[in-house]
């Protein structure tokens, strides 16, 4: 089971569980996979009632990042691992946006105070050095030496991905993204123009209404700051766990300016 809007990646059966038609290709399409709508306990409750042992495991985003930044609520995450441990699924977290510190909390999961079965990292692992990983609960028994990979274990991105723990904890970046976080949830707020905002730690997404379709162009055009975005009307902020406040105080200053921009534009 996998949910709507959902993104797990671009190769293979990760395809499958993404929604998102533009990636599918018909050798990956499969019937193995049933999409439910994300944060619908009731859907979520009916469709293990009615599938019971057929559904093998349950794999979420504990805020979809491609999506929309949209959060799992606390509740629809217990609920899903109430539901694996009575229906014999597999909870898999996908961490690979949403985790290594971005929330604020190690893994965004941990808000609901459950624990997944599988987690998979990446990206924040390495600082930018290509690296990925799973980690595996201790009930799951591992077969060794059937995971074999060309460049797996490479020492230099094992060495990047330690040093990126090292500065985490040394710097306290976590609580750096609680704090700079919250005061850019709070000051996009204060925005009368923008809708929506929404995110946890440093994972921040507001939508952008149609009179405002190019703000995320001139940020980079005219500020030269570069946003994410999700398609129609979302912009997605990910920035350094180790952002400053004075970096986020120019962005929201930049904002502010492009937005004003358009009211001397429409006069």
């Amino acid at each position: 089971m996998a949910f709507s809007k959902a993104f797990h990646g671009r190769t293979s059966l990760a395809v499958a569980a993404t929604d998102n038609k533009n990636y599918l290709a018909p050798v990956n399409e499969t019937d193995n996979v049933d999409f439910l709508p994300f944060n619908d306990e009731e859907a979520l409750e009916a469709h293990f009632v009615k599938h019971g042992k057929e559904i093998a495991a349950v794999i979420i985003e504990g805020i979809q990042g491609v999506g929309g930044i949209n959060v799992a609520s606390d509740s629809f995450l217990k609920l899903i691992r109430a539901l694996c441990d009575k229906y014999g699924a597999v909870y898999i977290a996908d961490a690979v946006q949403c985790g290594y510190g971005r929330s604020g909390k190690f893994f965004s999961h941990d808000f609901a105070g459950v624990n997944a079965d599988i987690y998979s990292m990446a990206k924040g692992m390495g600082n930018g050095f290509p690296i990925g990983g799973i980690i595996i609960a201790p009930h799951i028994k591992p077969k060794h030496f059937q995971l074999g990979t060309t460049f797996g274990g490479n020492h230099l991105a094992c060495a990047a991905a330690l040093a990126v723990l090292e500065v985490m904890k040394d710097e306290k970046l976590m609580g750096n993204t609680v704090m700079i976080g919250k005061y850019l949830r709070d000051e996009l707020n204060t925005i009368s123009e923008l809708e929506n905002v929404r995110g946890r730690g440093l994972m921040i997404g507001f939508d952008v209404p149609s009179a405002l379709a190019s703000l995320k162009k001139n940020l980079l055009a005219n500020q030269k700051i570069f946003t994410g975005e999700a398609k129609p009307n979302v912009i997605r902020l990910l920035p350094s766990l180790a952002l400053k406040k004075k970096d986020a105080e120019h962005f929201i200053e930049a904002v502010k300016e492009e937005i004003a921009a358009y009211s001397v534009v429409a006069e």
